[in-house]
């Protein structure tokens, strides 16, 4: 998500978002803000540095960016907000979406109206969360909702909220009539939930494989950042993050968890992790910020996996035990969505 404003005044870290990866086929690029000239300009900018879609965000929930008439803000001005769309679409050739929530808050749930009002406007599919911006993420998403306005609407409908499964993924568009879904707290909890999805079968990798995910990340985060001191404190800035959300893991095989799932959402419920004899899993599961940090610097002061490996393996050593394994149930992000 780019904040339109700052790429205006040409802030490079702002136009960093607006740059793919060769190996990426399908790059998008979610802008925020409201003003009719200055989406449309930032749509133009996307497009020029080879964006193949670009969408509004009208479902970030943070105060930093409602405060400023952005994100979930617009959900309450869905003619407004029709206006929005349209100047992006008759700004760029490549397809307008848009990203919205239920609402703004419990009492006025005006999702149907606002798909609408984008739908009017040009835009060519429409992502749902099913909750408000009151809610963040503190209750399941309405999935009955999204497909109420996934029926009601012409264009494509991409539906999004507690999907950590691949079992999930397939009860939820078979129950909403949706397109598609969307993925994001649950895919950085298991960044191989994607390939879960596409294969439909459900991967229950080893302490040494999720390890291996990991290792993954540090090696993008050198590519990206560099491996001098400057790009390790870069790489800092992200790496004890993404492990709040990777230590948060539950093996949740369909046949066990299947049936509960369609009850409530297995990302919703608090579910605890099993008790583990690996040391290795003890450390990928503690959920505490100073091991995060521990682990972050281990990872990025090793020279190879094998090292790597071993320095976190020591480490898991010589931590005091944690009183219990996180809860699956994740807390509200400041992910935009």
């Amino acid at each position: 998500m780019a904040v339109v404003r700052k790429l205006l005044r040409g802030s490079s870290s702002e136009f960093a978002l607006l740059k793919s990866h060769p190996d990426e086929r399908c790059f998008g690029v979610q802008l925020a803000d409201k003003k009719v000239e200055s989406l449309a300009e930032g749509a133009r900018l996307a497009e020029s540095r080879g964006a193949r879609f670009v969408d509004l965000n009208c479902g970030c929930p943070i105060d930093e960016i409602t405060r400023r008439g952005l994100g979930a803000s617009l959900l309450r001005k869905p003619t407004r907000l029709g206006r929005l769309v349209a100047a992006m679409k008759a700004a760029v050739s490549i397809p307008v979406t848009v990203k919205l929530r239920a609402g703004w808050h419990e009492d006025k749930v005006n999702v149907s109206d606002v798909a609408r009002a984008c739908e009017d406007g040009g835009a060519d599919a429409i992502a749902i969360h099913g909750r408000t911006r009151e809610q963040r993420y503190s209750k399941a998403a309405d999935w009955d909702l999204v497909g109420k306005v996934a029926a009601e609407r012409g264009v494509p409908v991409i539906g999004n909220g507690d999907i950590l499964t691949a079992y999930e993924a397939r009860e939820r568009r078979r129950r909403s009539g949706v397109r598609s879904v969307m993925l994001g707290r649950g895919a950085l909890i298991k960044p191989w939930l994607f390939r879960e999805i596409k294969s439909g079968e459900t991967w229950l990798p080893t302490p040494e494989e999720r390890f291996s995910v990991l290792w993954r990340l540090v090696e993008l985060l050198r590519a990206h950042f560099g491996e001098d001191e400057r790009g390790r404190r870069r790489a800092m800035r992200f790496l004890p993050w993404h492990l709040n959300f990777f230590c948060r893991y539950v093996p949740l095989p369909e046949r066990e968890f299947a049936e509960q799932a369609l009850e409530h959402p297995l990302l919703q419920s608090r579910l605890q992790v099993p008790p583990s004899f690996s040391p290795l899993e003890r450390l990928l599961g503690d959920a505490r910020p100073e091991t995060h940090a521990s682990l972050a610097e281990a990872l990025l002061d090793s020279p190879s996996r094998d090292e790597a490996l071993e320095r976190s393996r020591r480490l898991a050593e010589s931590l005091p035990a944690a009183a219990d394994r996180p809860e699956l149930r994740v807390a509200s992000s400041e992910v935009a969505g």
